[in-house]
C-alpha cells in the first residue's frame, strides 16, 4: 500500500526528533536551579496561602515582533520561580490543602503544559511535554494543556481563588489549548464574567481574588535563598566585568552602540542568556535621560562622560550595575565634583545597610547628602530648594526581575537591593552653564547580611581615582579593527 507523503514526512520527523532525547542534558549548563529548589518554593507558597484557597499562575504570552517573527520568549518570573518551566502556554494551580480526584488519588498542585509536537519542535526546538515535566522538573501531577478544559475542578468550593488580573493582550494562535484558550477556559470555570470585563474595574463579589497573590509572592521572592544568591552573585560579577572591560577600552570616537556591544559580549562570553533590561549607554547630554536606550550616538567626544547602566541576566536572575566614566580617562573639575558628591551619597547610604533599616531611611539620607552638596556647589540656592537633579528613588530589589518583588519596608537578611543615587543637570538648567550636561549615576547591588551588608558589585571601580587608574590599563580590544563601511554599504 502506498503511504501518503504527509504520513511519511511525519514519520521522518518523529525519527529525527527521537535523537533529541532528554539524554542530551549534558549540553546545557550544570548550574541551573534544581527541581528541589522549585518544589521548596511551592511548599513555601502553600504555607502562606489563605485557608481553603488555590493560587493560579499563567505562563507569559508569546509576543510578536513583526510578521512571522516573535520576540525571544521569556517566562513569567513567578511561574519560573515555582516550576523552572521555560515554555509558553501553561498554567499552574497550587492548592492550600490536598485535593482528591474521583478515583481517590490525592494531590496539592496541578500543572498543565505545552504538549510535544514533532513538526513544531523541528522549527522552534524541543519541548518537555507532560512526561518531560514529570521527569525533568519533578512535577508529577502534570498534564498536557489540552487536558485543562475537561479537567474537573470545583472552584466554587474555595474561599479564595488567587490570581493576577488579565490585561486582555494575549493573541489567539488558533490552537485550542494555547494561552488564549487556557485563560478563556479558566474564566469560564471560575465565573470570571461573560463580558470579559476586568476585575480591576469591578470588585469581585465572589471568591475571585486579584489582590493578595502579589504580596504573598513578594514576601517569598524578596528574601533570597542560597541557590538564588549563587546565581545573583554570578550575574552581578559578569556585569561588573563588562564595566571594567569598557573602562579599559574607552576612547574618544567610540559609539554608544559599540560600548553596549562590549558589555553584552562579556555577558555572552560568560553564558548569560539575556540582558536583564534594555541596556542604557548615555554619552554627554544623553545621560540626563534616565532610561535612555537609543544608544545610537555615533561618535562620543573626549570632553563627555558616559553613563552605563547594564545588567546581565544569568539563568533567570539579573544584576543592575551603573558606572559613569570620562571618555578621555580623566574627570574634569566639574565632573569630579558632581561624581564625588554622588559617591558620597551612595557610600553613606551603603554603610547604613543592615536588617531593620528602612528603604525610606536610606533614600532620605542620600537625598539629604545630595541636596547639601548641590547647595554648597551653588547649583541650588539652599539645601531645601525643590529640584529635579535627583528625580528617582535610591533603591529597589533585584532578582528574577530587575525591579524585583519584595517588601518596601524594613530591610531583612538575604534581601538584595540596589543603591543608586544620581545627579542629572540638563542644558538650560537654572545654574552656571559649566554644570550643564553633566549626568552621573553610580549603582551597586548590595546583599543585606545578618548584621550589615556585602557589596556584590565591588569588582567594578567606583571612586574617581580607581576609575581613572583602570582606564589607563590596556584593553584586548585596542587592536580590534573592522573594515570601514564604504559608500553603498552604509
Amino acid at each position: 500500500m502506498k503511504r501518503p507523503k504527509t504520513f511519511i514526512f511525519s514519520i521522518l520527523i518523529t525519527i529525527l526528533l527521537s535523537g533529541f532525547s532528554f539524554s542530551q542534558a549534558q549540553e546545557t549548563p550544570t548550574d541551573y536551579l534544581k527541581p528541589e529548589f522549585h518544589k521548596n518554593r511551592r511548599e513555601a507558597l502553600r504555607a502562606k496561602l489563605p485557608e481553603n484557597s488555590v493560587a493560579v499562575f499563567f505562563a507569559n504570552p508569546v509576543r510578536n515582533r513583526a510578521n512571522d517573527v516573535d520576540f525571544v520568549y521569556h517566562q513569567d518570573p513567578d511561574l519560573f520561580y515555582l516550576t523552572g518551566y521555560k515554555e509558553p502556554h501553561a498554567v499552574l494551580l497550587v492548592f492550600k490543602d490536598e485535593q482528591t480526584n474521583p478515583d481517590g488519588t490525592r494531590y496539592n498542585e496541578i500543572f498543565f503544559v505545552q504538549e510535544r509536537n514533532a513538526r513544531a519542535e523541528m522549527w522552534t526546538g524541543r519541548r518537555l511535554g507532560d512526561k518531560g515535566v514529570q521527569e525533568k522538573l519533578g512535577i508529577l501531577n502534570s498534564f498536557n494543556n489540552s487536558a485543562f478544559k475537561a479537567y474537573d475542578i470545583d472552584f466554587g468550593k474555595f474561599d479564595k481563588i488567587l490570581f493576577y488580573d488579565f490585561k486582555n493582550d494575549v493573541r489567539d494562535t488558533g490552537s485550542p489549548s494555547d494561552l488564549f484558550d487556557l485563560i478563556s477556559q479558566f474564566k469560564t470555570k471560575v465565573g470570571y464574567g461573560t463580558d470579559n470585563t476586568s476585575l480591576s474595574t469591578e470588585l469581585p463579589k465572589n471568591n475571585l481574588n486579584i489582590r493578595e497573590l502579589n504580596s504573598i509572592m513578594a514576601s517569598l521572592r524578596g528574601i533570597k535563598t542560597p541557590e538564588e544568591l549563587e546565581l545573583l552573585r554570578k550575574a552581578v560579577f559578569i556585569s561588573t566585568v563588562g564595566q571594567v572591560e569598557v573602562m579599559k577600552a574607552m576612547k574618544p570616537g567610540l559609539s554608544e552602540t559599540e560600548i553596549q556591544g562590549i558589555h553584552e559580549f562579556v555577558f555572552k562570553k560568560y553564558g548569560s542568556e539575556y540582558e536583564g533590561y534594555p541596556s542604557i549607554v548615555g554619552a554627554g547630554h544623553n545621560g540626563c535621560i534616565l532610561h535612555y536606550i537609543d544608544n545610537h550616538k555615533p561618535h562620543i567626544e573626549s570632553t563627555e562622560m558616559v553613563l552605563m547602566d547594564l545588567g546581565a541576566e544569568y539563568h533567570g536572575y539579573t544584576a543592575d550595575v551603573t558606572r559613569t566614566i570620562p571618555v578621555d580617562g580623566k574627570f574634569s573639575p566639574e565632573e569630579k565634583a558632581i561624581y564625588d558628591l554622588v559617591y558620597k551619597a551612595q557610600e553613606e547610604a551603603i554603610q547604613m545597610i543592615k536588617p531593620g533599616v528602612t528603604f525610606q531611611q536610606l533614600g532620605a539620607h542620600a537625598k539629604k547628602v545630595i541636596n547639601e552638596g548641590l547647595a554648597e556647589l551653588g547649583i541650588i540656592n539652599t539645601k531645601d530648594e525643590r529640584h529635579l537633579y535627583f528625580p528617582h528613588g535610591l533603591s529597589h530589589h533585584i532578582g528574577l526581575d530587575v525591579h524585583d518583588k519584595g517588601s518596601r519596608g524594613a530591610l531583612e537578611e538575604n534581601m538584595v537591593i540596589t543603591i543608586e543615587p544620581g545627579i542629572y543637570i540638563p542644558a538650560n538648567s537654572k545654574c552656571n552653564p559649566k554644570w550643564w550636561n553633566i549626568a552621573v549615576r553610580i549603582e551597586d547591588d548590595i546583599l543585606v547580611t545578618k548584621d550589615g551588608f556585602e557589596n556584590l558589585s565591588y569588582y567594578a571601580p567606583r571612586t574617581t581615582e580607581a576609575i581613572e587608574k583602570m582606564m589607563r590599563q590596556k584593553s584586548p580590544l585596542d587592536k580590534f579593527d573592522l573594515p570601514a563601511l564604504k559608500k553603498g554599504q552604509e
